[in-house]
């Protein structure tokens, strides 16, 4: 018997596959506002990943930005919107080609941390989840990377 562990929602987002442990990351980028309805599961059972995190959130539709801070934290996650209780779309999420604004750079003398610009990164390496700052060309992996 197939026992749910969190409440279905009408509306909103699930966002599932998340790596185990990494959760509250995903969740901190999302900057939930105080009126949205959260509900986060950490350590489930799955059959392709052994443990996994899940998030909801009832009645808010992520945006792409929103979908692209994701990847860089569970390259592997599945964003579902649901309307009416049933899922209206479902996709990966991917590391898009080109990321600005989103992440800081963590060099110190790259110029975005002196003057009051936008950041760019270039995908390097998917695969690697390395990206490479446009300004000082210096390359990191998403994890060295600070959202903005």
């Amino acid at each position: 018997m197939k026992v749910m562990k969190v409440d279905a929602i009408r509306n909103g987002t699930v966002i599932d596959h998340i790596p185990a442990g990494r959760v509250q990351k995903v969740l901190a980028t999302l900057n939930p506002r105080s009126s949205d309805v959260v509900m986060m599961g950490m350590n489930f059972s799955s059959k392709a990943m052994k443990k996994k995190d899940i998030i909801k959130i009832e009645g808010r539709e992520l945006t792409q930005n929103e979908v692209n801070s994701i990847a860089l934290i569970a390259p592997r996650a599945q964003v579902s919107i649901i309307r009416d209780f049933k899922v209206a779309q479902k996709s990966k999420v991917e590391i898009p080609e080109r990321i600005e604004g989103l992440v800081s750079c963590p060099n110190p003398k790259c110029i975005t941390n002196a003057e009051p610009m936008l950041t760019k990164f270039k995908l390097e390496s998917a695969e690697e989840r390395e990206l490479a700052c446009e300004y000082c060309e210096r390359v990191f992996t998403a994890d060295e990377l600070t959202h903005i």
